[in-house]
């Protein structure tokens, strides 16, 4: 029974996540499509038992009227299909009720829903573009993910919780009550009155302080985790204390929020305490006065006063339901100003997969300034024949990492195109673009998985021989067969840490290099792929590196001149242009930046001038 209903929502769609609305009414109802049917059903229950629950307060003054009216012999016989009538109700229609409620909203609906949304979200956000995780903190934005996620089922639940016992509770004991007299509902009515405007007062403070404390909150994580993830340079520069103030600043910023919010809860408390107060005395006062007066039966106060402590906590419940709600809502609103962003790198209607036979790359009048509208690059013509293995050199700045982004396609061009065997790379899916090309770079980022995984990454479906045969290659086996984490999972099945935090830099680069040699894909770029080795390895994997370029179309980018000077063609580029072109020899030979770089160089180190 309970896995029926938790099959009822599937938590993994397959459709495709669109950008979703940046409005708050439209960005829950589109994470809500596909529950509706489930939310209704719950509504529709919830409604049903409200009825029934006022209606028992109804017959309970029918039951105490007959107390005090009829003969005791033949209550039974009169009022006993009654009773039996009320006791079916409370112990078989009630129950079920409640039983097939609750598997609605806590096996189809509670865990589904809002993995819905996290599966949604993280494959909207997995297709950003670089600059998106360039201006965010990873912690804040899986954060907001997974606070987003709660908050919009939370919104929408309580809002129909709230709606339904609003409508069908309040409306509900004011007919029950008006019934015996209508002027029993008189203080009912005032009370409303006056609990609408303590909620249209509060409610939009406590909603206003809610979405302050939830950006508060996701800062104050984002600063946690960033020292987490950069633990070793923490440790390095001996800036524990600065990081513990810094994550204490983020603290003292989410506690100014709470402390608002709870200023707010003790005034709200307290104002509704009083309200209630003045309900039961005034409710009771006039009933007894009635009563007095042989307006109403003995039951008819029963069923008010009932209804009134009733109403006594449905209230407070209500008015926590309500600040839980705008509490959520600004969860929300904060979650939409980081998910509903445009994907600033998006697929063509028209794409198709990159069919690459040769290899040839050509900038054709690239154009690129990060969104300034100037500098950068301008103009930039490169052709990379079929084959080809180029060095890219010049100072930092110069344009050699923007020109590598700009054809992985981490970024759009500005102007002019960029074609790979005369495909427009803007034409054709990002996924086969980087499918086609493999890349080591000097900042090399593991993932928190097992070597074997790591490895993988760049071809899931090789065989292990394959995989092994690339870690020989990357003269990485033998440390690997030492490696041990502290599950005491070894070798391969090892894993490696946060961003392969728990291996030397030359290790991270060897299994990456392993992992663009099990790729083994037709274009490679290699920037600073063996900066992190030591001369012996660099020595040992060169053959290797060798190995993997034949036949590939290579762009090397080496601040160690010697690394790349036998390269096919050098190209040297200087604020954003290239400004010489030829080989080694060429370029020594004219005597330009080229040739003062390599006479600057020291230890083989690019000098800066």
């Amino acid at each position: 029974m309970f896995s029926w209903f938790e099959r009822r929502l599937d938590p993994f769609p397959a459709e495709e996540p669109q950008e979703p609305p940046r409005s708050l009414l439209a960005f829950c109802l589109h994470y809500t499509q596909g529950a509706w049917p489930y939310l209704i059903g719950a509504a529709i229950l919830m409604a049903g038992i409200a009825v029934a629950e006022v209606w028992l307060f109804s017959f309970l003054g029918n039951i105490v009227d007959w107390l005090s009216t009829q003969n005791r012999e033949t209550f039974l016989q009169t009022e006993g299909w009654k009773l039996a009538g009320m006791a079916f109700v409370v112990l078989g229609l009630l129950p079920l009720l409640i039983l097939v409620n609750s598997l609605i909203s806590h096996q189809t609906l509670m865990g589904n829903y809002p993995m819905r949304i996290r599966w949604l979200v993280h494959r909207y956000l997995l297709k950003q573009s670089m600059a998106f995780y360039q201006d965010e903190f990873a912690g804040r934005i899986a954060t907001k993910l997974m606070q987003t996620a709660l908050a919009v089922r939370e919104c929408v639940i309580k809002l129909i919780d709230v709606l339904n016992y609003v409508i069908v509770y309040f409306i509900g004991t004011l007919i029950v009550v008006g019934i015996a007299d209508w002027r029993l509902a008189l203080p009912m009515l005032a009370w409303l009155i006056g609990y609408l405007v303590l909620m249209r007062h509060f409610v939009p403070i406590m909603g206003r302080v809610a979405e302050e404390q939830a950006d508060a909150r996701s800062m104050m994580t984002g600063r946690i985790v960033d020292s987490y993830t950069n633990i070793q340079t923490v440790k390095l520069f001996s800036h524990a204390r600065r990081e513990s103030t810094f994550a204490r600043e983020g603290m003292d910023g989410f506690m100014v929020t709470v402390y608002r919010q709870m200023r707010l809860v003790t005034l709200v408390y307290f104002s509704l305490y009083v309200l209630n107060a003045l309900l039961l005395l005034g409710v009771s006062g006039l009933a007894i006065w009635l009563w007095l007066n042989e307006a109403v039966s003995i039951g008819a106060v029963a069923v008010a006063i009932g209804l009134v402590l009733r109403l006594w906590g449905m209230s407070q419940w209500i008015m926590w339901e309500l600040s839980a709600l705008f509490e959520n809502i600004g969860t929300v609103q904060d979650g939409i100003n980081s998910i509903s962003r445009p994907q600033l790198v998006e697929d063509s209607p028209t794409a198709e997969p990159l069919r690459v036979t040769r290899g040839d790359i050509r900038f054709d009048n690239v154009q690129f300034h990060y969104g300034k509208g100037h500098g950068v690059m301008e103009q930039l013509n490169l052709h990379i024949r079929s084959g080809e293995k180029i060095g890219l050199v010049g100072r930092s700045g110069a344009g050699k990492s923007t020109l590598v982004n700009l054809l992985l396609r981490f970024y759009d061009v500005e102007g002019g195109r960029i074609l790979i065997d005369g495909q427009n790379i803007s034409d054709v899916y990002q996924d086969s673009l980087r499918e086609h090309i493999g890349m080591v770079t000097q900042d090399t980022s593991l993932l928190h998985r097992s070597v074997r995984d790591n490895i993988l990454y760049g071809r899931p479906d090789a065989t292990e021989q394959m995989m092994l045969q690339a870690a020989h290659s990357a003269r990485s086996d033998r440390f690997i067969a030492e490696l041990r984490d502290a599950k005491g999972r070894q070798g391969y099945d090892a894993h490696v840490g946060e961003r392969g935090v728990k291996l030397s830099g030359g290790q991270r680069q060897r299994i990456a290099i392993a992992r663009v040699m099990l790729k083994d894909a037709p274009i490679l770029i290699l920037d600073e792929a063996t900066s992190a080795l030591d001369s012996e390895v660099e020595a040992a994997i060169q053959d290797s590196l060798n190995t993997l370029m034949e036949g590939k179309t290579v762009i090397a980018i080496a601040h160690r001149l010697s690394t790349i000077a036998a390269m096919d063609r050098l190209i040297v580029m200087d604020q954003g242009q290239i400004i010489e072109d030829g080989s080694h020899r060429e370029l020594i030979e004219r005597g330009g930046l080229y040739a003062q770089l390599w006479a600057r160089q020291s230890g083989g180190f690019l000098g800066e001038l």
